[in-house]
């Protein structure tokens, strides 16, 4: 049965955890981890994690499963994971659709090639994730600067990934917002593209401009007002799902950070109330 995350998440860094036991913000319904960040702590930090997930839902955003490498999955890792999610109670794990392993490790999140090839291989170790997991993943529409290889569009491959895995979609706003500007396309008709039925929560976040059509993914700013609009839109277009607030680096004081959350808080009553009249 899947877990009713509620509608606000916000990105738990370990810089806020001491705020989150001490003073935990009722408007906050879930919490986000990267489960590589936490899964060999022991110790004082341990015990707080235990702590906040016997309290609070949490769900877990992969960095390192690399679902496009051409290398073997570890399994070593994803029974770590199983075990992990497990003894956490994890609502929801979800993995971005990129690689970033090879013959080593990469540390950082590269593109896919979009070709009918990657779909079918990428789909795959999805399905073998899922399997090994036995839970279904989602994931992530990532933000990327260049498409070597590519044979079809960002949106063709990121639909026939969903469709050949048979899994769930986390959908990042800010990234298909990064995406169009620095690619060139519609970021209406992307967001209208995605399929309604597989979406089980998103990402807002920050990002960096570097120049008129060059934006970075960075995570580290508040929430620009055209991303904001596109949440609008993707509500109206989806209706409200859960939404979660990225913020990686630069963050600000507790309060100043659920302010920001609260601008998601109050686009989905809108839009909530919107639908409940139609």
């Amino acid at each position: 049965m899947a877990v009713q995350l509620g509608n606000l998440g916000l990105g738990l860094r370990r810089e806020m955890v001491d705020d989150v036991l001490n003073a935990p913000p009722k408007q906050v319904d879930f919490y986000e981890v990267a489960p590589e960040n936490w899964l060999k702590f022991g110790g004082k930090l341990a015990k707080q994690f235990q702590a906040l997930t016997q309290q609070h839902t949490f769900i877990c955003h992969g960095l390192s499963l690399s679902l496009g490498s051409p290398a073997p999955l570890d399994r070593e890792f994803l029974s770590q994971l199983k075990t992990f999610f497990n003894q956490h109670n994890i609502a929801t794990y979800s993995e971005h659709l990129s690689y970033c392993s090879g013959e080593g490790h990469m540390y950082d999140l590269m593109p896919i090639p979009f070709t009918e090839e990657a779909i079918y291989h990428t789909a795959k170790r999805i399905r073998a994730v899922q399997e090994h997991l036995e839970r279904r993943i989602a994931v992530e529409n990532v933000s990327y600067y260049a498409a070597p290889g590519q044979e079809m569009s960002e949106l063709e491959f990121t639909l026939g990934v969903l469709a050949e895995a048979d899994c769930d979609l986390l959908l990042d706003v800010n990234n298909i917002y990064v995406n169009a500007i620095n690619h060139g396309y519609d970021a209406e008709q992307f967001l209208a593209a995605m399929p309604t039925e597989r979406i089980v929560y998103g990402h807002i976040a920050g990002h960096y401009v570097e120049a008129e059509d060059l934006l970075v993914d960075t995570h580290g700013a508040e929430v620009s007002s055209p991303v904001w609009d596109l949440l609008e839109k993707a509500y109206e277009l989806h209706g409200v799902f859960p939404t979660l607030l990225e913020r990686d680096f630069n963050i600000p004081p507790m309060a100043e950070l659920l302010a920001e959350a609260g601008q998601i808080s109050a686009i989905q009553a809108k839009y909530a109330k919107r639908l409940e009249q139609v």
